[in-house]
């Protein structure tokens, strides 16, 4: 891939802004807004901002892990950094597309990478019931809450309600309640890629739930939308041995 124009991003820690200036006084380097490739300095967290920001351009990014987990990251090195962007091989994500209605009336749209999930607010148990594509197939699920997952995002807040790891290319979603009480032994659903789900509170004034998509949050919904947006991609960039694909399938096995 091209890689003329680079440019450096940074959290605002100061192990990443460390790394920055030194990749910048050694490569010749660009703003975002005129780079063929961003090169994102930091952890999974910064790595979604980084995407959020340049999804109207739709520009590769290539991460360093300069966080703590790292999984949407490559590892840290400073040197050939052209020739590893070069043979970089590209993971195509398309992210989810929130619609939620809260109780006053209010729409907000958002976009979120790893999950849409919805959380029970108070002490008191949420009530949802789940449409897919306009059937009723959860009456009431009494939980913390639920969450729809994309392939990326499903080893992160998915796994750890014990949702399962997707891969990518899957063409499926992961469904996945939080915590469920009623039903009790009910664990979720894939659902293919061109399902919509329709989330409905029941009981909202007493049993307020919010919905976040990534870090857009939404308080005292009514009613949420979720599908997966085909006309948004995104590009990772991946050393080949580490690709995305790779990194979740060895997730797999972890103990």
């Amino acid at each position: 891939m091209t890689t003329q124009n680079i440019a450096f991003v940074a959290a605002d820690t100061e192990e990443a802004q460390a790394a920055r200036q030194r990749l910048a006084a050694r490569y010749p380097s660009t703003d975002p807004e005129n780079a063929d490739v961003i090169v994102a300095l930091g952890g999974d967290g910064f790595m979604i901002e980084t995407l959020h920001r340049s999804i109207k351009r739709g520009v590769p990014i290539y991460g360093m892990n300069c966080g703590t987990v790292g999984f949407l990251m490559n590892q840290y090195d400073e040197s050939d950094l052209p020739a590893r962007l070069a043979v970089a091989q590209v993971a195509r994500l398309h992210p989810l597309a929130m619609t939620a209605r809260t109780i006053e009336g209010k729409t907000v749209r958002a976009l979120a990478l790893n999950e849409v999930s919805l959380l029970r607010e108070t002490r008191q148990a949420a009530k949802i019931g789940i449409r897919i594509d306009g059937v009723v197939r959860m009456p009431e699920l009494v939980c913390d809450g639920v969450l729809v997952a994309t392939p990326a995002g499903s080893s992160a807040y998915n796994l750890s309600a014990h949702g399962p790891i997707l891969p990518i290319g899957s063409n499926v979603l992961a469904l996945t309640p939080i915590s469920a009480f009623r039903p009790r032994r009910w664990r979720g659903a894939l659902l293919p890629h061109s399902a919509e789900i329709t989330f409905v509170i029941h009981e909202s004034a007493k049993r307020p739930v919010s919905a976040v998509a990534d870090y857009t949050e939404v308080r005292n919904i009514a009613e949420v939308r979720v599908r997966e947006d085909r006309g948004t991609v995104l590009n990772l960039l991946f050393d080949p041995a580490h690709n995305l694909e790779e990194r979740i399938l060895m997730e797999q096995f972890q103990a």
